[in-house]
């Protein structure tokens, strides 16, 4: 709890009205709006207070008498109590002292008849005992005026008290020196007594001769009077009667005139030592059409404190003439502070003026032709209106420029700025030049600085401001996230304003804006650390900083979304290069893929993901982030998906046909792939333009690529970038890629087997072959043989591209050829015995050819197929025979179907 403030110190402790004093003492205030009254001898001071520290205060007096208390009032402590007295006195001038009333002295003139009057600088009082005053400068201890209630130290006064003047003058001199100065004054006096009687000495025979004189003069008179009578003088006394009456008229003529002399120097000498009041109305106007409102408040409580309990008419009237000028210019100053736009600094500067003004100007008679109760909360709300203005102007201004379509050239343009992003940026740089000013001012105006009559109003102050960034967010909302949400969310917010226009929705200057997001961002960061140095409370900031998180979710969102069209476009690039040596017939596309991604995450994090001053992780668990963040990145592995698809339905009459079979090849497939592998070389095609069933091949192999290998490693990029790895994402790609491999491997099963199948029966039934007309024959009948070359085919087909694809494309098709081998040896009606031999070995070379890639349904239809096929007796050695025979002569076809593991 803070103390009650306590004096416990003045210097000096007596002194006329306007002296300068330090008052010291503890727990005085903090700082120096905590002074909050300060009264000396009953007499409030707080006017001329200067607050020096918590221990220190310097003031001057006002118009008091008499001793008093100093009583120092703070804002925390309250009213305090003191220790120590201060006597107030007012002095008396005389002729010896200078007046403290300022005054244009000029040189004294001579008199009309010649006499010269001393200048007041020439009385110089003498000491009457002739002692010096060395040593006494120090006033004495005590108060004279309590120990001589009626006398006086002056000698010039009529009350002069010796003891007075010794206390006062000779303090502190010795008793002996004392003596000396009474002997000193004794002497002076019998001096002037001597003067005297030895200048009638002196002058004794003039003395007589002036009687004798007299005396003749008597005796004449007296002859006269018998001679002539008494007549002549009356005659005498008449004349000179008369001439003294002439003399009388003559002399009030004079005196009339003098006296109007007299009058008109006594004029021309007040307003001469009183031009500053005369003057005071033209100067305090001047002084505020140069805006120099410090010089007429200083000038006024100058004059108020002269003059303002004079009884003078003519000064009461110069005062009502400077009332009325001052109460103009506090309507002026209320205008003033209400315009904009001005700098802050200057605003404030005229609300303690017209504080001041207010302040010194109660209790006057025009006192309540002006109400003011609270100036700088009216230039609060000016400014506050003001940035609102400001705000909607430039929302206008831009949204119309778009809307007009002016920024058709910023879309064709990139180095030109689009207009949104001008508007991003105008914005911005008005929050941060004039939200400051607002804010500045209100703490200015709360912590009692440009405090008024009316108490503040905190809570009208908290709502200017939350509506005030609520606003600048909101414009911001409605230009870069370009939502319909926004624009209602804009609109509620400035619910003065009707018809607001809206940006459009749907143009080609959203998508342009795209690549412009990470620019705004930055403005609006900028912005934001302003704000965050004004120490703006936590409720206000964290409007901005959910704009914020807004908007670099709504910048990562569009990065991940360019990223996605990029990728759409991916079949444009495929060059059918087998380049990955992890697995053998997958293309450049899942590294092309791999590169779209690296470079967004980046993007991302350096544009938005990297949280700055006050903002947190974007991709918390759970967030809004995250599951963006998931969802976009499985928006690009599902268009990957596309693209792979899209790839392997390419198809066009221009397409090679199909590659020959193996009997037209030079050379096995393998020993090209294993000297490709070897030398670490690039697989291309020696013929540029491939078939599509390679394309298809390339493809299910990409799928199975990215299914195994490529999938699970993007979320290692995520983990380089401390982000968290967007598993279900990456788990529902590898579903959906699983499922394509599906539906491609059925496709080009299904585009190999139909053919192949198609054409044992008709092969088998060349030449109208007949089973019950078979001769004998140790050969492969022709439509086995053409069976195992068209496996052959497929083989070294796929084995050229991805060896890994054999068995998932090989079992169907051997499963459909087994099937079909059963269907149509149950469908023969007939066998003659070389006709039962000659299909059983060909089933069993067939079966024997293709056992690495029979499943159990495929051996199934193989046995339902040898049964199907009436038993020889005693031909199983010679079907052995026959079937190894035929297998030796066959064994490059065969041992193509026999690798286990390629």
């Amino acid at each position: 709890m803070v103390k009650s403030p306590v004096v416990t110190g003045i210097s000096p402790k007596e002194g006329p009205p306007g002296t300068r004093v330090t008052i010291r003492g503890e727990y005085l205030g903090i700082k120096a709006t905590d002074l909050t009254g300060l009264t000396i001898c009953g007499c409030d001071c707080l006017l001329s207070a200067e607050w020096k520290s918590d221990k220190k205060i310097i003031a001057r007096t006002g118009a008091a008498k008499g001793k008093g208390d100093i009583i120092v009032t703070t804002r925390g402590g309250g009213t305090g109590t003191c220790t120590v007295q201060f006597r107030a006195y007012y002095e008396t001038i005389g002729p010896m002292k200078e007046s403290a009333v300022w005054i244009e002295e000029s040189p004294m003139q001579s008199l009309a008849w010649g006499r010269r009057s001393l200048a007041p600088t020439g009385y110089t009082q003498e000491d009457p005992l002739g002692l010096s005053n060395e040593g006494n400068e120090k006033k004495f201890p005590e108060d004279l005026r309590d120990l001589f209630p009626e006398g006086s130290g002056d000698l010039s006064q009529e009350n002069f008290t010796p003891g007075w003047f010794l206390l006062e003058n000779h303090h502190a001199t010795s008793f002996e020196d004392l003596k000396a100065g009474l002997s000193y004054l004794r002497r002076r006096v019998e001096s002037q007594k001597e003067g005297q009687l030895s200048f009638l000495k002196s002058n004794a025979g003039s003395v007589i001769d002036q009687l004798d004189t007299l005396m003749t003069l008597r005796d004449r008179i007296t002859q006269d009077n018998k001679v002539h009578g008494k007549e002549p003088v009356r005659q005498l006394d008449v004349a000179i009667r008369g001439s003294i009456d002439a003399s009388h008229e003559l002399f009030k003529d004079v005196l009339v005139r003098k006296e109007k002399a007299d009058a008109t120097r006594a004029a021309l000498s007040a307003m001469s030592r009183h031009k500053f009041l005369f003057c005071l109305p033209n100067t305090v106007e001047k002084a505020a059409l140069k805006n120099e409102f410090d010089i007429v408040v200083n000038d006024y409580a100058r004059v108020k404190n002269l003059f303002g309990k004079t009884e003078v008419p003519i000064f009461r009237k110069v005062l009502e003439e400077v009332d009325i000028k001052i109460l103009a210019i506090r309507q002026q100053l209320h205008v003033k502070i209400k315009e904009m736009p001005q700098g802050v600094e200057q605003q404030k500067k005229m609300i303690k003026a017209l504080i001041s003004l207010e302040t010194q100007q109660a209790g006057t008679s025009v006192a309540g032709k002006l109400k003011l109760e609270d100036p700088a909360w009216d230039a609060i709300e000016a400014r506050a209106k003001h940035l609102e203005e400001t705000f909607l102007k430039a929302y206008e201004q831009y949204s119309g420029k778009e809307s007009h379509g002016s920024e058709s050239k910023s879309r064709t343009d990139p180095a030109v700025t689009p207009v949104r992003v001008q508007f991003c940026e105008e914005m911005t740089e008005i929050a941060a030049s004039q939200f400051p000013d607002l804010w500045r001012l209100g703490q200015a105006h709360f912590n009692g600085e440009l405090r008024g009559v009316a108490p503040p109003k905190p809570g009208n102050f908290k709502r200017i401001i939350l509506t005030a960034i609520e606003q600048f967010c909101s414009y911001l909302r409605s230009a870069l996230l370009a939502t319909s949400s926004a624009h209602r969310s804009l609109v509620a917010t400035v619910s003065a304003v009707k018809g607001l226009p809206a940006w459009p929705l749907s143009s080609p200057s959203v998508n342009f804006l795209i690549t412009w997001l990470p620019h705004c961002l930055r403005y609006v960061r900028v912005s934001y650390a302003t704000l965050i140095r004004l120490d703006l409370p936590n409720e206000a900031l964290d409007i901005v900083l959910k704009f914020i998180d807004e908007l670099r979710l709504y910048c990562m969102s569009t990065i991940l979304k360019k990223a996605n069209e990029r990728v759409k476009k991916l079949h444009e690039k495929e060059q059918w290069e087998l380049t990955v040596t992890e697995f053998a017939g997958a293309t450049s596309l899942p590294a092309k893929l791999e590169e779209i991604l690296v470079e967004a995450i980046d993007d991302a994090q350096v544009a938005c993901l990297t949280p700055e001053v006050r903002e947190g992780t974007l991709l918390e668990p759970q967030s809004d982030g995250q599951r963006e963040l998931s969802k976009r990145f499985q928006e690009i592995l599902t268009s990957f998906c596309t693209v792979i698809e899209t790839l392997a339905l390419q198809r066009s009459d221009e397409d090679p046909q199909q590659a020959p079979m193996l009997s037209q090849l030079i050379g096995f497939p393998a020993a090209l792939l294993q000297q490709q592998m070897s030398n670490g070389d690039k697989r291309e095609w020696a013929n540029p333009a491939i078939t599509w069933e390679q394309r298809l091949l390339c493809c299910l192999s990409n799928c199975i690529y990215c299914n195994r290998i490529f999938f699970p490693k993007l979320g290692n990029l995520f983990t380089r970038h401390s982000f968290p790895v967007p598993t279900l994402a990456i788990e529902n790609s590898r579903s959906t890629i699983n499922g394509l491999f599906a539906s491609l491997l059925e496709m080009y099963v299904e585009h190999k087997s139909d053919p192949l199948v198609g054409t044992i029966e008709p092969s088998m039934y060349l030449g109208r072959f007949q089973w019950d007309q078979v001769g004998p024959s140790e050969k492969l009948s022709p439509y086995a043989h053409e069976c195992l070359d068209n496996l052959v085919s497929v083989y070294s087909e796929i084995f050229a591209i991805s060896p890994s694809l054999l068995r998932p494309i090989l079992e169907p098709i051997v499963q459909t050829v087994a099937e079909e081998l059963a269907r149509l040896m149950t469908c023969v009606q007939k066998f003659n015995v070389n006709g039962a031999l000659q299909a059983t070995v060909d089933i069993n070379v067939i079966r024997d050819a293709v056992r690495v890639y029979s499943n159990e349904t495929a051996k199934s239809f193989f046995v339902e197929a040898l049964d199907a096929i009436p038993s020889v007796p005693e031909s199983e050695q010679r079907t052995f025979e026959t079937v190894k025979m035929i297998k030796n002569n066959i064994r490059l076809q065969i041992m193509c179907l026999q690798v286990v593991d390629p």
